[in-house]
């Protein structure tokens, strides 16, 4: 597997992920993303929706606010038991988690005492209006699922859904973690896909058990190799004071196996904690039973960041070409952040306003580069490093023939197309 090194040299020389504010020397655990970056994040997210709402008739979407009351952090238990346990270094100063020391009292970075435990919470805290007293206090979400619950009966009355239905969102989470790194394995600011599954009691265990399954599935069906995935079930002496179970999708990164994606359940510990804390009935009548209830929650819950990296990580590819070395980045073509590269032969009239025009066209249908500078060989490269599945060649007998060069990411392989069955066999090759 490739070094996580290796892969951070990638990213920032080819435009997926820059230091944040790095010309200022950079800011701790925070990263930009740039145009390839954003453009795979986008793939990402749209792969995530598209599987998890558009193509289901049992999911809805929602989009809920980065502040909200600060009840709702009360009321969900976050205030009390959203901390990890903190420890200094009496001698060099720096900060621990505790469960995470490989040798307890002893700091792993100067050898020096370490402080008694204490708890920490991880959730940012600021201030709304002009007035920074308690009374203006809130929070940044540390994570989205908690703008569905307290939305489940708008939610519910809007879409008329019968249980089981689920509530999807994708938004900014916000954690002020003790320890980073890894890259963006682990930040204080990230993005998350989170969908609540409300289900009837009684039935929880059946659906946790599809939830497991089908987010395998789904990092499977998008090329991961299944060998770089496990799932883990968290023993019960771990879990978290909302679940009932929880598994994870773990991958196997250059430090070992880490969690990629949670699935947990979260029995009726959510609504009912939102009843209590609001006075609001967040209830589901069921008309088949003729009873009112409280449903059950199954929450698949995963890192937009964490997935770009899992992704990258996993189609980096390096092989001997004619001598030399070819990095390729084996992306799925979905993921893929240009499906299509265009690159004219010359930048002379007339072939480059051929060019142009094609790249124009394509472009209504897929995100398309246009590259013009340098020999074809080094372009047919720099297109492989950052995952581009097809490239078009537009070369002096296009002007004759009218056709032109599809030349294949992975096999390399090249057949001449002409110009007016061009968009087809993409589509073909494609898949979409």
């Amino acid at each position: 597997m490739v070094s996580m090194d290796t892969l951070v040299s990638l990213c920032k020389r080819r435009g997926f992920v820059f230091q944040s504010s790095e010309i200022y020397g950079g800011f701790g655990s925070c990263w930009d993303y740039g145009p390839m970056g954003t453009e795979m994040k986008r793939n990402i997210k749209e792969a995530w929706w598209r599987g998890m709402v558009r193509e289901r008739d049992d999911i809805v979407g929602l989009d809920s606010a980065i502040l909200q009351h600060p009840q709702v952090w009360v009321a969900s238990g976050h205030l009390e038991n959203f901390t990890d346990p903190l420890v200094d270094c009496k001698q060099c100063r720096q900060r621990f988690r505790a469960d995470q020391l490989e040798t307890a009292g002893k700091c792993p970075a100067c050898g020096g005492e370490l402080t008694e435990e204490r708890q920490f919470n991880t959730m940012f805290k600021t201030f709304v209006g002009p007035l920074e007293d308690t009374s203006a206090v809130a929070y940044l979400r540390p994570e989205t699922a908690q703008g569905i619950f307290i939305n489940f009966k708008n939610v519910h009355n809007a879409s008329r859904k019968k249980l089981p239905f689920g509530i999807a969102q994708q938004g900014k989470s916000f954690r002020n973690e003790i320890t980073t790194g890894n890259f963006i394995f682990r930040t204080r600011e990230f993005e998350q896909m989170e969908m609540e599954f409300f289900v009837k009691p009684g039935t929880d265990e059946e659906w946790y058990a599809y939830w497991v399954q089908a987010r395998l599935n789904w990092y499977k069906d998008l090329g991961v190799k299944p060998d770089n995935l496990r799932l883990y079930e968290h023993p019960k002496a771990k879990l978290s004071h909302y679940s009932k179970g929880t598994t994870d999708v773990e991958y196997l990164y250059p430090f070992g196996w880490g969690e990629l994606e949670g699935i947990a359940s979260r029995t009726d510990f959510d609504l009912k904690a939102h009843s209590t804390g609001s006075g609001e009935k967040l209830e589901y009548f069921d008309d088949e039973t003729n009873e009112n209830y409280i449903p059950y929650v199954i929450e698949p819950a995963a890192g937009v960041d964490r997935m770009l990296l899992v992704f990258l990580l996993d189609a980096y590819d390096e092989e001997t070409v004619n001598g030399e070395t070819r990095v390729v980045l084996r992306l799925h073509k979905r993921i893929a952040p240009v499906k299509v590269a265009v690159l004219p032969l010359s930048k002379k009239e007339p072939l480059a306003s051929t060019a142009r025009d094609l790249r124009n066209q394509l472009s209504k249908r897929w995100n398309v580069d246009y590259d013009d500078r340098q020999a074809i060989g080094r372009r047919y490269r720099r297109q492989d490093e950052i995952g581009t599945p097809l490239c078009v060649t537009v070369d002096f007998q296009t002007l004759e023939d009218q056709a032109v060069t599809i030349r294949d990411r992975d096999t390399m392989e090249q057949d001449r197309v002409p110009i007016a069955n061009l968009e087809d066999v993409l589509y073909q090759k494609l898949g979409f």
